[in-house]
């Protein structure tokens, strides 16, 4: 039990560290506001679309590897539980903005930053979790572009002034930007979505290139181009600390006040409620009625899917999309540190299951 324990903490605790990081280097003043704005448009615009990218490029060999019923398993559970945090932020609070962060949180997973470590570490299957990662990262997008978007506050009217002069023409408000027209063109300008829309683009050009050569791969990307990938691919690698010390100098421990309760919320519903419905919901289907069937290569992915933090990007797409990107950041640190306890709980519970083979 020593080594599950580390092997959460071991998961964890680097997040906490680099936020840390970024808190004192802002609290010291080596990092500004300036920095800080210009960081989180390279993180959300650069680096995690080529992260995924890489991600996709380099886990999924064929559109052949996927395994259907764990794909249609999982995005079924994160549209449900979708559901269950619509209801849940609605509910609980009265700001807008709030709502939708609320329920991003809910639903948003660190799948591509910590979860696929957690897979590694657990003994899973990797090229699995590459694939779900491949269809989860787009849903989880797709679902929080429509959750910031529909909660996004409209500017309040201007109020008016009587005046002697003459008035001037009044020019009707323009429309909310919120419609399914503009939901749609955000999800389609998404960066995250087109760098996993790129990804799928290469591996469906080794899919063509094997059935017009033979079954061999002629050229490749990696290979061929060697330059231009190792230059992505050190941008997927400064991705993830990048947003986590810009996270951290975000951060600040006097915006609690006001909102404790959503805090408490948007952490219940990531790390209890999520993985409750995710992976009990999996276990029940899968030993007591034959739908599915999950081995101990599955349960890992699982974990990695719906008990890690919030999204380290959800805080930086919060921000970009309107959101209260404090209460985001908010979510993002105590998601982190609250779900080293969760994990472990989880961990043990299926070890004693018999469901890991750790």
């Amino acid at each position: 039990m020593l080594d599950v324990l580390l092997t959460s903490v071991n998961a964890v605790v680097p997040i906490i560290l680099l936020i840390l990081l970024g808190y004192l280097l802002k609290r010291f003043k080596f990092l500004n506001e300036n920095f800080i704005k210009i960081g989180n448009k390279l993180v959300f615009r650069v680096c995690l679309p080529c992260m995924l990218f890489i991600n996709i490029y380099d886990s999924m060999n064929s559109f052949a590897d996927i395994r259907w019923d764990v794909v249609l398993y999982s995005v079924t559970a994160v549209c449900v539980i979708f559901g269950l945090g619509l209801l849940i932020a609605v509910l609980t609070t009265k700001k807008k903005n709030r709502r939708g962060v609320i329920l991003q949180c809910s639903f948003r997973s660190n799948f591509a930053i910590i979860g696929l470590t957690l897979v590694e570490r657990l003994g899973g299957d990797q090229g699995l979790a590459g694939i779900i990662s491949a269809f989860s990262i787009p849903v989880f997008n797709v679902l929080a572009v429509i959750a910031l978007s529909v909660f996004a506050e409209n500017p309040a009217p201007q109020p008016i002034v009587e005046a002697e002069a003459p008035a001037l023409p009044v020019i009707p408000a323009s429309k909310p930007k919120h419609g399914i027209k503009n939901i749609l063109l955000n999800i389609v300008k998404n960066p995250l979505i087109i760098g996993v829309a790129i990804g799928l683009v290469f591996v469906g050009t080794r899919e063509i290139e094997r059935a017009c050569c033979g079954g061999e791969v002629v050229f490749s990307f990696k290979e061929h181009l060697k330059f231009i990938y190792t230059g992505v691919y050190d941008l997927k690698i400064i991705a993830s600390p990048l947003a986590l010390i810009i996270l951290g100098g975000q951060f600040e421990f006097s915006a609690v006040k006001g909102m404790t309760k959503e805090i408490i919320v948007g952490t219940a519903c990531r790390i209890v409620l999520a993985p409750l419905i995710g992976i009990g919901c999996a276990y029940l289907l899968s030993a007591f009625t034959g739908l599915f069937e999950f081995g101990t290569d599955v349960y890992p992915t699982l974990i990695a899917l719906f008990a890690t933090p919030v999204a380290v990007s959800s805080a930086i797409m919060a921000g970009e999309m309107g959101g209260d990107e404090q209460l985001a950041t908010q979510l993002v640190v105590w998601t982190s540190l609250c779900s080293v306890v969760t994990i472990f709980v989880i961990v043990f519970a299926l070890m004693s299951l018999g469901l890991l083979a750790v």
